[in-house]
């Protein structure tokens, strides 16, 4: 699509391809191989002197359309899709990275992430500083000689802490590095990180791409010498997306926008009757002024976002009593449904990580994790009213 269109009409027409039959909806091609017209033209494809399809681990038409879609939504040259949002980051780092590198990362990021840095990139020789997700200073202060890669999420996940983008992206410009951000929470719809002066764009699109919790998948985006190496290591190791899935996610785009404001409609006002419970200490959540980064995000962000978090009062045995005396919400720790879930951070996304990194992360035991979904708010207000 040439033309500049609103994200709403790229998010339903962008990347389309038809084939002979003039499909109106994408074409979903499960195959695991394609033919060609010669020998000749088997060899031009392989060494990449003619464009074409050659294997579903790294060519696909259905692949390619939400590929081409998500890209034109962020704003990105090139977009390598994945079998997931830990296999995009993975990617990315492997594609990027190499041994003695280091990594300055928030420490404000979903616990596998956590993982992945601390244990399975340390074991190949990148070392990676964990800072302030809000403190810019200690960013700059983390830079070394061989700093490769700045990694954050914004809004982090639990506590919707606000990165400014623009400010770290001036420091890792000022040392040689890349900024790379998750940008699930958001999504192109409410965030644009390129535009703030990131260099990679990160997604989970199990979350809300997708919407309805239904497959995997991830995405790596940037620019096209970026994405060269990410493209390189998924085609030789093979964290693919499916067409199937990629299909999923193409159908879940075309009601991103709807869905993202409805989410973020719902998730304010959700956030604004907890602060009035007399049993929840405090509530986390972009658009709310109580929010340390509140005027940040109204300035980053079009909305809060879909995610609210919140501490009771009482530590674990309250936060486990309200998530277990729901009965309309999903304990689970997914985000990004359709349908309202709840989660124990400390016990489910974060378990997995010390006590010390919880603790400097700022996840308590009576942390709750709600991403709120597209029921009647007062539905979702009388199902945790039992529990608090």
């Amino acid at each position: 699509m040439t033309e500049s269109y609103q994200p709403e009409t790229l998010a339903l027409r962008a990347g389309s391809v038809h084939s002979q039959f003039h499909e109106h909806s994408e074409a979903l091609f499960l195959t695991s191989s394609f033919t060609f017209d010669s020998a000749e033209q088997a060899a031009k494809r392989f060494i990449g002197e003619e464009p074409g399809n050659i294997y579903s681990r790294f060519t696909n038409p259905t692949v390619t359309m939400f590929e081409e879609r998500l890209a034109a939504l962020e704003g990105a040259e090139q977009c390598v899709a994945t079998s997931s949002g830990m296999s995009a980051i993975l990617s990315a780092c492997m594609g990027l990275l190499k041994a003695g590198d280091h990594v300055v990362a928030s420490q404000s990021i979903f616990g596998s992430t956590v993982n992945l840095f601390n244990n399975v990139l340390k074991k190949f020789g990148v070392e990676t500083t964990f800072v302030s997700a809000t403190d810019v200073g200690q960013w700059q202060a983390a830079v070394r000689t061989n700093t490769k890669l700045f990694f954050l999420e914004t809004p982090s996940n639990p506590l919707t802490e606000i990165s400014d983008i623009a400010a770290i992206a001036a420091v890792a410009k000022s040392c040689g590095a890349l900024l790379a951000v998750d940008n699930c929470f958001c999504t192109p719809i409410l965030q644009k990180p390129l535009e703030l002066g990131a260099d990679i764009v990160i997604h989970s699109a199990t979350k809300y791409i997708d919407g309805q919790g239904r497959v995997l998948g991830g995405a790596v985006l940037g620019s096209k010498k970026l994405m060269e190496p990410v493209y390189g290591f998924l085609r030789t190791t093979g964290p693919t997306m499916s067409a199937f899935n990629a299909w999923v996610f193409l159908k879940g785009i075309e009601t991103l926008k709807l869905r993202m404001d409805a989410h973020s409609a719902n998730a304010l006002q959700l956030a604004q009757w907890l602060e009035k419970q007399p049993n929840v200490a405090r509530v986390f959540y972009p658009g709310l002024p109580s929010h340390p980064q509140y005027a940040l995000a109204q300035k980053q962000q079009k909305t809060g976002g879909g995610i609210v978090a919140f501490e009771v009062k009482g530590g674990k045995a309250a936060a486990w009593s309200v998530i277990d005396n729901t009965k309309l919400l999903s304990i689970t720790a997914n985000l990004g449904d359709t349908k309202t879930t709840i989660t124990h951070p400390a016990t489910t996304t974060h378990a997995r990580i010390s006590p010390e990194a919880r603790a400097a992360a700022g996840i308590g035991d009576g942390l709750i994790r709600i991403a709120v979904g597209l029921e009647a708010v007062i539905d979702i207000q009388n199902d945790l009213v039992r529990g608090l």
